[in-house]
């Protein structure tokens, strides 16, 4: 499998979410994603993308994109990630391990630093187009995206 880094623009989007502190557990994260899905299914909301993102050290966040009007409910809150510019790769990790991927996505954007073609590096997430652990095609073409300034 080739894998490639790309610079691209992602699109705004609207997002039902969960946030909470503690140590990374792929069960917790789960069982979040699990949450905003039974929420948005009791709604009747279209779903889009899933994201799950570190917006800090130790704290964690799961979002669903929501297509409809929707009034938020604890523990869930609503709100929209806005349009950035971002260095991308989409891999499969039952190919590619998720942690020569990272450290080869941020060396990457370290010389693009070095270069002068990236400004700063910002946060990352990860991006999937439905639920990664149902869906063996979905975890196929894991997205990870660092937010870049240019």
């Amino acid at each position: 499998m080739t894998v490639e880094f790309a610079f691209k623009k992602s699109p705004a989007y609207r997002v039902a979410y969960i946030t909470w502190k503690g140590p990374w557990s792929d069960r917790r994260i789960q069982q979040k994603f699990d949450t905003l899905l039974a929420w948005t299914r009791d709604r009747h909301l279209r779903t889009g993308k899933w994201i799950f993102r570190e917006p800090a050290e130790r704290t964690w966040e799961v979002a669903i994109e929501v297509r409809g009007t929707a009034v938020p409910t604890a523990p869930i809150r609503l709100k929209t990630i806005p349009a950035t510019s971002v260095a991308s790769v989409v891999f499969d990790p039952d190919v590619v391990s998720s942690e020569v991927v990272y450290h080869a996505l941020v060396d990457w954007l370290r010389w693009r630093r070095r270069d002068g073609k990236v400004r700063s590096v910002g946060g990352y997430r990860e991006v999937y187009d439905g639920d990664p652990w149902r869906d063996p095609k979905v975890y196929a073409r894991t997205d990870v995206q660092f937010a870049v300034r240019r």
